[in-house]
């Protein structure tokens, strides 16, 4: 491969996971610097004039300035508030007036968190979902909150589309070219990062945001390749949706405010999903511009899909906490870009490289590692060549303190003919398709312990590579991946998080164009939560085609309650240890979207019971009504507040106890009437439980039944098994419960 291509690749491919986020803040004359601010205020229905005209006036009536360099965004919609660049002192100054609620530093960084995929998830095909239930998500709007998208990609072709329907209230700030019945709007918000506030078109030069999107709803793509691999078919989960596109994310970082008015404007066109691949550390809701964002959007009945992060596998590290919301978690699928490494024994290791060269003759070359030189591990991390050493041989590279293509570069500018990339010892069996410089293979760290001992035993060791291409033989599939991020949720750990997983391991899907002297690549894999997230918008797009009605709720419980916990292999889905995951892990387990469109039961929630759990996480009344809007205001102290274990999720955390703890939920029937379910639980050693009633008779469409769940502690729990089910079985349904129990509530700062 040549350098220039790589480079392009390098460009579009490293920053994705790599992208660092910096709030940019100027400084007044005086020397007191500017920082952008959400203020919060009080409604006030004497007001006439627009919501910005209001909000610039408040502003004005405190800092005696205004204008485009002050005021960034007014909202009305998700909240009442507006955003503008402000100093410590005119915040405190603005805290006294009537009108104001709170003000919030919104200097928060937010990170960027298929051609097989359709087929993995069984949406394709003479028996998939999508030709027996005539469903691709005919109707329904997709708003990308992102980097944007690229105009005239293939996948964003209209042929066949019907127009948008009557609701949709967006617009589309490209030409008539690019804006079709496929791609709908796309719009830019990018005012909090600069101070510069010019309008910028929605143009993705980044490549996630186009990822994102076609991964959700692209229109399909026949013949698709990459680096002369055929790849088949490609498209989108739910390829006849319509997409909206919200940029909201540039080279420089995703600043809160913009998100939160990406969000805004995304409710206010007329989306029923928004997909938001974007993360960022745990805060209370209250100061989270994601979360409160998300809540007027799901009071009007808006899905929203979240990542879950990329900081896997440490524990706590979720980001997205929210129950309104489906945090998602990334998983593998079963589609490996196998590069083999053949040593002179005849021994092989099967790796992973995108760049596989076809006139790759498999001639053996010699085979170094130079390990620690003069006491550090630079050369050892092909940092540190020498190119009398490494000319014309295969190059061992341990992964660590610079990039895996930069390591490849370095062994390709030394004279070498390839390079054999070893794991650290804590990445497991994870392996990753990198198009590297040159002939390459990332191995596991048993394999290379395993090629380097050969090495040491050998007295003329060579290698060479086997190149075989697209293999779809990984049974291990689904398996968590060990960078997605793990539960419990810092912000309430009762409520199970993430909820579910979905493909985002290596996906195969749309990028902005890299033309070279070679070829022209539309289309890239990349690897994330931010990958997993589109997938579950996709779906929750093909059930709201098919149940209109059903609220962000009834949609995320059914995608919880169908999802399945076993591998190819047959068994239990593993983390990245090859250790069966847990619900922090996987949350309710693997996507299921044929089973997610009739789940039999849904345990359903309505905004007012999400305040009741917010009025029983201690959130005084400011902080809810900073949430809540545009719900009226409410005092916790005269409304029912629930505990967060007794919000009716289809998952249940169980507090810890030495006693006994019940549980209570509601179900509700959205399958065939009459019908009957029984109650199936189970638990670890030490704890007994007892559902009451067992079963539930169900006479018409729609009712609801309440249970409870007795826990008995009766003996000594296994800290190492702490994990349960509860399944409501019928003659056509499983409808099953994830169960944690004895977690003890973290102590957050």
């Amino acid at each position: 491969m040549d350098s220039k291509r790589s480079s392009l690749l390098l460009s579009l491919y490293i920053p994705i996971l790599i992208f660092s986020l910096a709030t940019i803040a100027v400084s007044n004359n005086d020397g007191n610097k500017l920082q952008n601010y959400m203020v919060f205020v009080r409604p006030a229905s004497h007001i006439t004039s627009s919501s910005e005209t209001w909000h610039n006036s408040l502003l004005f009536s405190v800092c005696k300035v205004s204008g485009p360099s002050r005021l960034i965004y007014s909202f009305s919609t998700v909240v009442n508030g507006f955003a503008a660049r402000l100093t410590e002192e005119e915040v405190q100054v603005m805290s006294k007036q009537p009108w104001f609620l709170r003000a919030v530093l919104a200097n928060n960084r937010y990170k960027l968190m298929t051609t097989q995929t359709p087929n993995f998830l069984k949406l394709s095909g003479s028996h998939g979902l999508w030709k027996k239930t005539k469903n691709e998500g005919e109707g329904v709007i997709i708003g990308l909150i992102d980097t944007g998208v690229s105009p005239g990609h293939p996948s964003f072709d209209d042929s066949g589309m019907p127009a948008p329907p009557a609701k949709w209230k967006g617009h589309c700030d490209f030409n008539a070219t690019f804006c079709n019945n496929k791609l709908i709007g796309a719009k830019s918000f990018l005012k909090a990062g600069a101070e510069a506030q010019n309008h910028i078109a929605p143009v993705d030069d980044i490549g996630h945001g186009t990822h994102t999107a076609s991964t959700a709803a692209g229109a399909f793509v026949g013949n698709t390749s990459l680096f002369g691999m055929p790849m088949g078919l490609a498209s989108g989960v739910a390829p006849r949706a319509h997409i909206a596109a919200y940029q909201v994310c540039a080279s420089y970082g995703c600043q809160e405010v913009d998100i939160l008015k990406g969000i805004e404007e995304a409710v206010k066109d007329g989306c029923d999903v928004i997909s938001l691949s974007l993360g960022s550390k745990s805060r209370p809701f209250y100061n989270d511009s994601l979360a409160i964002g998300t809540f007027a959007a799901i009071v009007k009945g808006i899905f929203v899909s979240t990542a879950a992060g990329n900081y896997g596998p440490e524990p706590y590290s979720l980001s997205n906490e929210a129950p309104w919301l489906l945090t998602v978690a990334a998983t593998t699928i079963n589609r490996r870009f196998v590069s083999t490494v053949k040593l002179g024994n005849g021994h092989r290791f099967d790796g992973e490289s995108l760049y596989q060269p076809k006139n790759w003759t498999a001639k053996e070359f010699p085979i170094v590692y130079f390990g620690k030189k003069n006491g550090s591990d630079l050369a050892g991390l092909c940092m540190d060549l020498d190119e009398k050493q490494v000319r014309g041989k295969i190059v061992i590279c341990d992964r660590g303190q610079s990039a895996r293509l930069e390591k490849g570069l370095a062994v390709q500018k030394a004279g070498g003919v390839g390079m054999i990339l070893v794991n650290y010892k804590e990445d497991k069996f994870e392996t990753i398709p990198d198009a590297h410089f040159l002939p390459a293979s990332d191995v596991t760290y048993s394999y290379g312990q395993k090629i380097k001992k050969y090495l040491r035993k050998t007295k003329n060791p060579v290698a060479t590579f086997i190149f075989r291409g697209v293999v779809l033989d990984d049974k291990w599939s689904p398996s968590v991946a060990p960078f997605s991020s793990r539960g419990p949720s810092l912000q309430g750990a009762l409520v199970l998080k993430p909820d579910v997983a979905g493909p985002g391991v290596n996906i195969f899907a749309a990028v902005p164009p890299l033309v070279d002297q070679v070829e022209t690549m539309q289309f890239f894999i990349m690897s994330g939560t931010s990958m997993a997230c589109p997938h579950l918008s996709g779906i929750a797009a093909l059930i709201k085609h098919a149940h209109p009605n059903w609220s962000p709720a009834a949609i995320k419980s059914a995608i919880m309650t169908t999802a399945y916990v076993k591998a190819l292999n047959g068994k239990q889905i593993t983390n990245e240890h090859y250790i069966p995951a847990n619900v922090f892990e996987m949350g309710a387990g693997h996507v299921d979207p044929k089973k997610a469109l009739n789940p039999g039961l849904v345990y359903d929630i309505t905004p007012e019971e999400y305040i009741w759990y917010l009025c029983g996480l201690g959130y005084n009344d400011d902080q809810i009504e900073t949430i809540i809007h545009p719900v009226p205001r409410v005092k916790c102290a005269e409304i029912k507040a629930i505990p967060q274990e007794q919000l009716n999720l289809p998952s249940i955390g169980v507090p810890s106890s030495n006693g006994t703890v019940v549980i209570y939920r509601t179900v509700t029937n959205v399958g065939k009437a009459p019908a009957t379910y029984t109650a199936l639980i189970n638990v670890p050693r030490g704890v007994s439980a007892t559902v009451e009633p067992a079963v539930l008779h169900f006479s018409r469409v729609n009712e609801s039944k309440k249970f409870k769940i007795e826990f008995k502690w009766d003996g000594i729990i296994d800290t190492n098994n702490t994990f349960g089910d509860l399944k409501w079985v019928s003659a056509g349904h499983v409808v099953r419960s994830t169960i944690a129990l004895q977690i003890d509530i973290p102590i957050v700062d």
